[in-house]
């Protein structure tokens, strides 16, 4: 299967050396092209029957690599389900204006974090008005980066509960209209204000044409059903971002060739690129170090456990009274090891066992090398 460090290498070093201008982004390309290499290390096994060795190689853990933490989803996912209040959910979505994104990107860590706080602030102002729910729900914030073509485009999905628990904890109060939960343009006007604040803080308004504070922004909410589904959509990218590798269908006579499925008419379509061009669209996605892209807040927040218990009694007490058992932390020996027996690639027998580590090009058990420089690429 093609993957996306097949395009790196494509791509070349000094390319990919004059395109990665930030720190964040010469890690990710590092991390990438070492992934799964004997560049990290990892395990052999040998073979009982047929006497062959099986190199496993290392993951690099990078949080925008689309090989690794596919468990580490997994784990996520279920986290996210057990905490999911059994009620209808709607799906919002907060974009800034095509005239920010320049700012956004020279500013990363503010823009990012200020556009998810602006939009779950906004949101839970308007969900306090009794006029429009009078109660505090639970949501679920993703920042995003890209559109389905890997175009710059910072957005934050938001998974809100449609309804909440009221100020005394004692009553769940269900969203009024079942086609919305607020309204839209009221939710917009004070996303561009909270936004407006933000640069304001940080000496940037200046920076900002008059314009875009008169013009509407985009807010958009649609009902998202139990929100499972939509959970599974975010989840997705949660440990990798804009691209999978799935997606990737041609690299040939150097053009990369990708695909995507058209948000207004659902139609597949196609993308080519250079191996260059492709690098720079999938470098405008990677996240500065440090910065949270998934948050927690009201009924969802961690520090919100108990009257997310409250709100869970008044929903489904029956599911209240037996609390769902904690998943069990994954740890880096359940990461590496499989779930089922591991089988042999040249024969096919399951007479597999670990026969040593590799470090630095050598096989090592007990501390003893074992081979010399035998590895494969």
């Amino acid at each position: 299967m093609l993957e996306v460090a097949d395009i790196i290498r494509a791509a070349g070093p000094e390319v990919c050396a004059r395109l990665a201008v930030l720190p964040s982004q010469k890690r990710a390309l590092q991390a990438i092209l070492q992934c799964r290499t004997p560049a990290l290390g990892g395990q052999v096994y040998v073979c009982a029957q047929c006497g062959q060795l099986d190199y496993s190689y290392h993951s690099c853990g990078n949080r925008h690599c689309p090989k690794c933490h596919g468990q580490h989803t997994e784990r996520w996912l279920e986290r996210q389900r057990a905490r999911l209040l059994p009620c209808p959910h709607y799906l919002l979505t907060f974009t800034l204006p095509a005239q920010l994104r320049p700012l956004a990107y020279a500013h990363q860590k503010l823009l990012y974090g200020g556009l998810l706080q602006a939009a779950a602030a906004s949101l839970h102002k308007l969900c306090a008005d009794p006029q429009w729910l009078g109660a505090q729900p639970g949501s679920l914030g993703v920042l995003h980066t890209w559109t389905r073509a890997m175009l710059y485009h910072p957005h934050v999905h938001f998974l809100v509960s449609a309804g909440g628990l009221s100020a005394d904890g004692q009553h769940w109060l269900s969203a009024k209209n079942p086609a919305f939960l607020v309204p839209v343009r009221a939710l917009s006007v004070i996303f561009r204000a909270k936004i407006k604040e933000v640069l304001r803080a940080a000496d940037l308004l200046r920076l900002v044409p008059a314009s875009v504070w008169e013009q509407n922004w985009v807010v958009h909410a649609q009902p998202a059903g139990t929100g499972q589904r939509v959970l599974d959509y975010l989840g997705r990218y949660v440990y990798r971002i804009a691209i999978t590798n799935s997606r990737l269908e041609s690299l040939h006579d150097g053009h990369v060739i990708f695909r995507y499925r058209d948000n207004r008419t659902q139609q597949i379509q196609r993308v080519c690129l250079t191996p260059a061009q492709f690098v720079q669209r999938w470098l405008q996605h990677v996240l500065p170090r440090g910065l949270a892209k998934v948050r927690h807040y009201g009924l969802y927040s961690a520090a919100a456990a108990q009257r997310h218990a409250a709100a869970l009694a008044l929903l489904h007490p029956a599911a209240a009274a037996t609390p769902a058992p904690e998943p069990q932390p994954l740890t880096a020996a359940a990461a590496v090891q499989p779930n089922s027996p591991r089988r042999c690639p040249h024969c096919g027998s399951d007479q597999v066992f670990w026969f040593g580590t590799l470090r630095l090009g050598h096989v090592f058990w007990q501390d003893r090398v074992l081979l010399p420089q035998k590895v494969p690429p």
